[in-house]
C-alpha cells in the first residue's frame, strides 16, 4: 500500500534530473525533498515541527535555515534560502507559518486525487480522531501473507507497525496523521502522471469505493 520501490525509485531519478534544470528557488526545493523519496516532504516537515518548541507553529529565518541544513538539503546556499524564505515571509515580520509553507512545498495536485487520500485515511481512521495507530489498522491491513508473520518471526502487532513506520521518514512514532498521510502521497503522486493510473492504484490498494 506504501510506495513501491520501483515508484519511489523513479521519481527520485526524476526529481534530481528536474532539479538540475530549476531556476525557482522554491520549486528546487520542492524538487530536492522530491530527490529523497515519497516521504521527503513529510520528513522536512518533521523537522520543522520538532524545532517549533512553543507549538505555535511559526519559524524565522535562522530556525528556518537551519531546518534546511540539518535535513541535509546542503546544496542551498544562504541566499537561496533567503530567497525561499522572503517569499512566505510576506508582511516582513521576520518568521513565517510553516504550515503554509509546507502546503505551497507541495506538488499541485488535482482535487480528485486530494479526494482519494482522504478516502483512504478515512478508512484507516477507524477512531475518527485524526491519527493512526496500530490498533485502528487490525482488520483494515490484512498481515497473514505477509513473509515475517508467516514463518513466525513477527507478530501481527509488529507487521502493522512496521507498515506504520513505512509512512515517516524519521522519529517513528507508530501514528500517522492526516498531514503527515497526504505529505507522503503527494510524493507518491508526483512519481504518476497519469491520473487514471493514480487513481486505480489508491482504489486497489485500500479497497475504495467507486
Amino acid at each position: 500500500m506504501a510506495c513501491t520501490q520501483r515508484t519511489n525509485k523513479e521519481m527520485q531519478i526524476k526529481s534530481k534530473q528536474a532539479l538540475a534544470k530549476a531556476t525557482d528557488p522554491l520549486e528546487k526545493l520542492q524538487l530536492a525533498c522530491l530527490a529523497r523519496g515519497a516521504t521527503g516532504i513529510k520528513g522536512l516537515a518533521r523537522k520543522f515541527k520538532i524545532m517549533d518548541d512553543d507549538g505555535n507553529r511559526s519559524i524565522d529565518f535562522k530556525e528556518f535555515e537551519k531546518g534546511l541544513r540539518e535535513y541535509g538539503l546542503t546544496e542551498f546556499d544562504k541566499e537561496t534560502i533567503k530567497e525561499v524564505f522572503d517569499k512566505f515571509d510576506k508582511d516582513g515580520s521576520g518568521t513565517i507559518d510553516f504550515d503554509e509553507f509546507l502546503v505551497k512545498l507541495r506538488p499541485p495536485m488535482s482535487k480528485h486525487r486530494k479526494d482519494l487520500i482522504f478516502q483512504a485515511f478515512q478508512k484507516l481512521d477507524k477512531s475518527g480522531d485524526g491519527v493512526v495507530t496500530v490498533d485502528d489498522l487490525k482488520g483494515v491491513y490484512n498481515v497473514s501473507k505477509h513473509p515475517k508473520y508467516l514463518n513466525g518471526e513477527w507478530s501481527e502487532e509488529q507487521c502493522l507497525r512496521t507498515f506504520l513506520d513505512s509512512f515517516d521518514s524519521q522519529d517513528k512514532d507508530g501514528k500517522i496523521t492526516k498531514e503527515e498521510f497526504e505529505n507522503y502521497y503527494v510524493g507518491v503522486s508526483a512519481s504518476i502522471d497519469n491520473d487514471a493510473y493514480f487513481d486505480l492504484m489508491m482504489r486497489s490498494a485500500w479497497k475504495l469505493d467507486k
